[in-house]
């Protein structure tokens, strides 16, 4: 009873953490193209300048997350969940703080040169660790339901921090508060989470070392192998996607669906700003409707969808709504039409967090950092292709030379790139997890 109870609040804390980190985070989202393009575009609704600056922004970032995701997973299983989750979080406060106090020209390249750089390490890494956590102390039966309820408050976090922005004076203020609030989500992270549960993993790891150990103590021993390394190669990457046809097919659909989402964040602003002529806003607005959908699907449709229907039919649901709700957004000819796209997210959002419980059930309990950093990775390189893609594709359209008339294209492609995701998806056929789940007490509830 005591362990659940200390489960329980583990659980608790690390909702809390992932909320206030994310609040903080996603305040900026409907303020930073109006602070860009003030910077860099003065008095103008459209400028290439900022598409192709954030373009290149995510490109870099995504070179970096490619690298550092597998690593900072990978290391989290050998030092703990908390000891990594302290790095991104930390650094992820310093760019806020830049345009905290400025948004003149200057120093919104100082903050966009150290976003970028932060980014490297910060870009997905609160959430890899934070799935890893979850997988740490939730049994395989609930998984689904716990990737759910924290991609759900996610969505929480994201409603309250474009709600706040709404209201908020000022973009200066928006950043001001964004920046202490970040702070904040770092001391109640160290001072409240406990470290996780990983006794499975503690397990494994002691017994491989003390039969190195033995192995080398003993001279008659003929394969001497040394410890392993808690660094990943790309070879252990290779290794891991290769372990199971399943893993492979979850990664070509983390590639494909995070290329079209990162397409449709990458352009959508831009488009609505050219378009509608919106400003910070009408973007919180559109965001919370984003949210609010979000908040019902992930703490209450998915929980009950997930004890009726198979993960592998959640992701197709969620990638095929997916892909209509960025279609709608690509031809939207009213300010209302945007509206009721964004409303299919209700079900859109569905395939993230199915995505990452499939991903959970292939590995052993040893290897979650690893295979969360994994498909962060992969959706790390996607950031790479897409501003590639992307990022020429807004800033034609929206421009006066563009080929045809047609501003939302770019969002047309996007859409496309989640469609081929949703055709690899419904080829999933799960097998069993190779590796039975070695929880104490599979009765711990997940809820805080």
């Amino acid at each position: 009873m005591a362990e659940k109870t200390v489960m329980s609040s583990g659980l608790g804390h690390l909702f809390m953490t992932v909320f206030v980190f994310n609040f903080a985070n996603y305040m900026v989202v409907p303020a930073i193209t109006d602070v860009s393009m003030a910077a860099l575009c003065p008095g103008e609704d459209e400028c290439s300048l900022a598409i192709y600056l954030t373009g290149v922004q995510q490109a870099i970032t995504g070179m970096g997350s490619l690298v550092m995701m597998p690593l900072i997973g990978n290391l989290s299983d050998h030092y703990g969940r908390k000891v990594m989750l302290t790095l991104p979080m930390l650094l992820s406060t310093l760019p806020l703080v830049i345009l905290a106090y400025s948004r003149d020209r200057n120093f919104f390249y100082a903050y966009y040169a150290l976003k970028t750089l932060t980014s490297m390490i910060c870009e997905g890494g609160v959430l890899c660790l934070a799935n890893a956590y979850l997988a740490d102390n939730v049994p395989l039966s609930r998984r689904a339901t716990a990737f759910g309820i924290l991609s759900g408050i996610s969505s929480c976090s994201f409603v309250f921090g474009n709600l706040s922005t709404r209201f908020l004076p000022s973009a200066a203020s928006v950043f001001q508060v964004s920046a202490a609030v970040a702070m904040a989500s770092v001391v109640y992270m160290r001072i409240f989470l406990p470290e996780s549960s990983m006794e499975a993993a503690v397990i494994a790891v002691s017994l491989k070392e003390e039969t190195v150990n033995d192995c080398l103590l003993e001279k008659g021993c003929t394969n001497n192998r040394p410890p392993s390394r808690t660094t990943p190669s790309l070879h252990d990457s290779i290794a891991l996607l290769r372990s199971s046809w399943t893993f492979s097919q979850a990664a070509i659909v983390a590639f494909f669906s995070s290329l079209g989402e990162l397409g449709l964040y990458s352009a959508l602003l831009f488009y609505l700003k050219a378009e509608f002529h919106w400003d910070k806003d009408q973007f919180a607005d559109l965001l919370i409707i984003n949210g609010i959908a979000g908040i019902i699907s992930q703490m209450v449709l998915m929980p009950l969808l997930a004890r009726v229907i198979s993960e592998e039919k959640i992701l197709s649901i969620g990638l095929i709504f997916n892909c209509v709700h960025i279609f709608l957004y690509s031809v939207a000819w009213s300010s209302w039409v945007v509206y009721v796209a964004a409303m299919f997210q209700i079900l859109a959002v569905f395939a993230g967090p199915s995505l990452r419980s499939i991903v959970s059930k292939q590995v052993g309990p040893t290897e979650q950092g690893k295979a969360q950093g994994c498909i962060t990775g992969l959706c790390s390189f996607a950031s790479i292709v897409s501003p590639l893609i992307f990022s020429p594709l807004t800033a034609l359209f929206l421009s006066d030379n563009a080929p045809f008339e047609f501003p939302g294209f770019s969002l047309v492609c996007a859409s496309f790139a989640v469609m081929i995701a949703f055709i690899q998806s419904v080829m999933i056929r799960a097998p069993p997890p190779p590796v039975p789940d070695l929880k104490l007490d599979d009765s711990v509830s997940v809820e805080a």
